[in-house]
């Protein structure tokens, strides 16, 4: 998950904080790059949260109620067996589900697993209900989620390619990339890759081995292909192959 937070600035209109600028004010307010600035950015919370309302008033702009860093540290998200509910006001609900669970982040509830993708995220904003107990929080009711995604469908059986399909979705990765593009791509995480064998880094090694599946999966996207269909015809084609081992290599039987 993205550290770095970062000031925007859309002119004449507002001054906010981010974690992935793409995504708050192109995607979500559709502003294009060019119509906006990124001010400063910083992986201090604390001096970007001051920061953000000096520059407001600055400006002129409206100054938030309340410091960035304040929105969403108070209570952690809680599921019960009947609602799962967000430490924010309703307000902020998108903020936070969009720039602090973002997309990808699961949670456990009594009628199973749910995801954050783009579709359960509008979802949620649409079926969310102020608590009657704190209105700074705000809730779902878990099986009304489910009935609307998991019910009929293999849902819960989410895949990760999927997910990073999402992921690089949002980031324009398929708009603007191509597959020569994450061919490079590729070859600079297998370098990543080897240095952390060599170094005989087992986290840097998960870290890599993760970067190339995440440059194979855009990349089977970009070339009109599922990576999840890659592999399975690669299984069809080894699963019944015969061979033995020499020199710590798989050595295939030539038929």
């Amino acid at each position: 998950m993205n550290n770095m937070y970062y000031i925007y600035h859309i002119p004449n209109q507002k001054i906010g904080v981010t974690r992935d600028p793409y995504k708050r004010v192109t995607v979500t307010q559709g502003y294009k790059p060019g119509e906006y600035e990124i001010l400063e950015y910083s992986s201090d919370i604390d001096y970007i949260s001051d920061r953000e309302i000096e520059l407001q008033k600055y400006y002129g702009y409206k100054i938030d109620q309340q410091l960035y860093k304040n929105l969403f540290k108070k209570m952690k998200l809680n599921t019960t067996s009947q609602t799962t509910t967000f430490p924010v006001q309703l307000a902020y609900l998108k903020e936070y589900l969009e720039d602090t669970l973002m997309l990808g982040y699961q949670w456990q509830t009594p009628l199973g697993t749910f995801i954050l993708k783009p579709d359960t995220i509008k979802w949620i904003l649409e079926n969310s209900y102020v608590s009657q107990f704190d209105k700074n929080r705000c809730y779902i009711y878990n099986k009304a989620f489910y009935e609307a995604f998991m019910a009929s469908t293999e849902y819960e059986k989410e895949n990760i390619f999927g997910l990073i399909r999402d992921w690089a979705e949002q980031r324009g990765i398929y708009d603007k990339g191509d597959v020569k593009t994450q061919l490079i791509k590729l070859y600079e995480e297998t370098g990543e890759l080897s240095e952390a064998i060599l170094k005989n880094s087992k986290p840097d090694i998960i870290d890599a081995i993760g970067d190339c599946i995440v440059v194979l999966t855009n990349l089977a996207k970009l070339a009109d292909l599922n990576v999840e269909d890659c592999i399975q015809s690669a299984y069809d084609e080894i699963s019944s192959r015969t061979g033995e081992m020499k020199n710590g290599t798989f050595v295939k039987d030539i038929l």
